[in-house]
C-alpha cells in the first residue's frame, strides 16, 4: 500500500484475493520462526516450550479476532493508529501509533541480528557485526531502486521454508526414536508439574510472541482487497495466526523432545546446535543457508520497506521531520526515510547482537502495546459506545485479549520494560507538543 494512497490521495488498485492476503500473511511471519528464538524460549519456560507457544497464539488469537472486527468497521485504517483514532480520539491514537512504532522500527534489527547469527555459523571466522553491517548495506541497496513483493514471491518463500521444515522434522523423529533427547514424542514440553513456573512461562511467552508478530500486517493492505468485500481481511488474519500456530506448536512439540539431549552452548544458535547434534552436521548448513537466503530475502527487504514507509509517511503528516517525507526523483522511494531507518537498525543490531532475547522482547513490548490499545477500541467502540449485545465479540474477546496481555507484559525483561517505558514516556511528551501546535490530528498509516 503507498504512503499517498493511505492518506487518501490516491486510489489504490483491488487486486488482492483471500489466498494473496493469507500468504502474505504467513511470508511475513515466516514459517522459519520459531527457530530463531527456540534457545531463549526453551531455557525460560523449563522447557515447557509447547505451553509457552499455545499461550503466545491464545494471545494472538483475541488480537487477531479484535483486528477482524476493527478491519470490518473500519477498512480504510487499516492499523492500530487509525482503529484508536476513531474509537477513543486522536491523543490515544497517536500514543497507539507511537508504541506500535517501537515494533516496527527494531524488528528489522532483530531480522538481522537473526541472519547474522546463521551466516556465522556458516562462517565462523567472520564476526556477527560484519554480517550485520553487510546486510544492512545490501537490503538499502535494493530498496533504494523499488521492490515490489508478489504473491508468487510469497508462495515461493513460504513452501520452500515448509517443504525444508517438514524435512527436517522428519529427521528429527528419526533421532527420537533412535534414543536421543527424551526417546519419543512425550508431552514433557507441553506440560510438567515439576518444571512449571507461571513466572517462567509468561517470560517465555513474551518472547515466543515475537515468531507471530506479522499477521496484523494483514490489515494494512484493507484498501487492495478485490471487490471491496470488508470480510475478507479479517478472516485472512485468522487463517495466518490458526495455520502458524499449528504449525508451530507441532514443529516446538518435535523440538522441545529432542533439547534435553544436549548442552546448548549460544542460545541465540541453539537450533544449529541442536541440528548439528541430533540429525547431522549437514542439516545445520541447510538449516543456516535457508534463513540467511529465504527468510532474509522474504523479510528483511519488506521489512525495512515498511519501516521506511511509517516514518515517510510521519514525516509527511509532520509528526516527524519533514526531511523523512522527501521521495527519490527518480525512483521514487522515500530515501531519506530509508537511510534513516537503515541506520537506525544497524545502531540497534550492532549494539543488541549479543542480547537477542532482550531485543525481542523490547520488539514484543511495542506490538502489544499496540495490542492493548486495539482490544481498548473494540471495547469503547462496540461495547460502550454503541451497547453491543454481541457479548462475545464485542465484550469477551476485547476484556480476555486485554487480560491474556497484561498477564503475557508481566513476564517482561526488565530491559525490554525500562526502554518501553522510557518510549512510553517520550511518546506521551511528544505528543502533548504535537497538541500543542494542533499537529495531533494525523494520519500515519502502520
Amino acid at each position: 500500500m503507498t504512503p499517498e494512497g493511505a492518506a487518501g490521495g490516491a486510489r489504490l488498485k483491488r487486486s488482492l484475493t483471500y489466498w494473496d492476503l493469507v500468504l502474505y500473511g504467513l511470508a511475513y511471519i515466516a514459517p522459519f520462526a520459531p527457530l530463531g528464538t527456540l534457545g531463549f524460549v526453551y531455557s525460560e519456560s523449563n522447557g515447557l516450550i509447547v505451553l509457552a507457544y499455545l499461550l503466545g497464539g491464545i494471545c494472538m488469537y483475541f488480537t487477531a479476532q479484535s483486528y477482524a472486527i476493527m478491519t470490518e468497521a473500519l477498512p480504510t485504517a487499516g492499523s492500530v493508529y487509525g482503529f484508536a483514532r476513531h474509537s477513543l480520539g486522536a491523543f490515544p491514537g497517536f500514543i497507539a501509533g507511537w508504541m506500535i512504532l517501537l515494533d516496527y522500527l527494531l524488528i528489522p534489527a532483530f531480522v538481522y541480528v537473526l541472519i547474522a547469527v546463521a551466516l556465522e555459523t556458516l562462517l565462523p571466522g567472520i564476526d556477527r557485526g560484519v554480517w550485520i553491517v553487510l546486510l544492512v548495506a545490501v537490503t538499502t541497496g535494493v530498496n533504494w531502486f523499488g521492490i515490489t513483493v508478489t504473491s508468487r514471491a510469497n508462495f515461493v518463500s513460504v513452501a520452500l521454508q515448509v517443504i525444508i521444515l517438514v524435512g527436517f522434522v522428519g529427521l528429527c523423529v528419526l533421532a527420537l526414536y533412535a534414543g536421543k533427547g527424551n526417546g519419543a514424542l512425550t508431552l514433557r514440553p507441553v506440560f510438567d508439574v515439576r518444571a512449571f513456573d507461571a513466572g517462567k512461562i509468561f517470560s517465555a511467552t513474551s518472547i515466543c510472541i515475537m515468531s507471530f508478530l506479522g499477521f496484523d500486517a494483514v490489515s494494512t493492505l484493507a484498501e487492495e482487497v478485490e471487490g471491496g468485500d470488508r470480510r475478507v481481511v479479517g478472516r485472512a488474519i485468522i487463517a495466518v495466526l490458526v495455520l502458524s500456530a499449528v504449525f508451530f506448536v507441532g514443529l516446538t512439540w518435535v523440538l522441545g523432545n529432542l533439547m534435553p539431549g544436549i548442552a546448548i552452548k549460544d542460545p541465540s544458535a541453539a537450533i544449529y546446535e541442536l541440528a548439528d547434534w541430533a540429525t547431522g552436521p549437514w542439516t545445520a548448513l541447510v538449516l543456516a543457508w535457508a534463513y540467511a537466503a529465504i527468510v532474509g530475502l522474504s523479510n528483511a527487504l519488506p521489512m525495512q520497506v515498511g519501516v521506511a514507509r511509517v516514518v515517510f509517511a510521519m514525516g509527511r503528516d509532520r509528526q516527524l521531520p519533514g526531511v523523512l517525507a522527501r521521495i527519490h526523483p527518480r525512483y521514487h522511494t522515500p530515501y531519506v526515510g530509508m537511510v534513516f531507518t537503515a541506520i537506525l537498525s544497524l545502531a540497534v543490531a550492532l549494539f543488541m547482537k549479543n542480547r537477542l532475547d532482550d531485543l525481542a522482547s523490547i520488539v514484543n513490548f511495542g506490538a502489544l502495546s499496540g495490542f492493548l490499545f486495539l482490544h481498548v477500541s473494540v471495547l469503547a467502540r462496540f461495547g460502550i459506545g454503541l451497547h453491543s449485545r454481541a457479548w462475545a465479540a464485542h465484550w469477551a474477546v476485547p476484556l480476555f485479549g486485554i487480560v491474556v496481555v497484561l498477564a503475557v507484559f508481566s513476564g517482561m525483561s526488565a530491559l525490554a520494560v525500562k526502554v518501553g517505558a522510557a518510549w512510553l514516556a517520550a511518546g506521551l511528551l511528544y505528543g502533548t507538543v504535537l497538541e500543542t501546535k494542533r499537529r495531533q490530528e494525523l494520519h500515519v498509516p502502520l
